[in-house]
This record gives C-alpha cells, sequence and structure tokens, in this order.
C-alpha cells in the first residue's frame, strides 16, 4: 500500500521507495524516509498529503506519496 491509500492518524513503517530517481531518493532520505523508519500521515489534502517522519512535518505531493510504499 501507497501513502495516498494509507489511514490518517495511523504510524506506519516505510518498506521501500518506488522511484528511479535517485535525487529524489537522496531527498527522501536526508527527510529521513528510508525502509524501517515509521511515518505517519495527519492529513490528506487535494494535492498531496501531510506525513510526519522523525520530528518533522512535510507536505509531499500525490506522485511522491504514490512512491513511498508502507
Amino acid at each position: 500500500m501507497n501513502l495516498r491509500a494509507a489511514e490518517e492518524g495511523k504510524e506506519y513503517i516505510v518498506q521501500r521507495i518506488e522511484t528511479d530517481d535517485e535525487e529524489l531518493d537522496a531527498f527522501l532520505f536526508s527527510l529521513g524516509c528510508y525502509s524501517g523508519e515509521p511515518i505517519t500521515v495527519i492529513a490528506h489534502r487535494k494535492g498531496g498529503c501531510v506525513v510526519s517522519i522523525k520530528d518533522g512535518r512535510y507536505n509531499i505531493d500525490n506522485d511522491l506519496a504514490e512512491a513511498i510504499i508502507v
């Protein structure tokens, strides 16, 4: 399941990131979003969703949310 299908307020563990873009992988890694890390969807928005990773909250778009498999 990807983050677009995830329930709001429930904590998930990132299983993998499905992208061929090395820059995007490096960006997500810098945020702390990589395999084995907990992630929580705070809210779903029209253009994406708000997620909590470690101590930060981030707004990610729908394409990125579909690439993060939990």
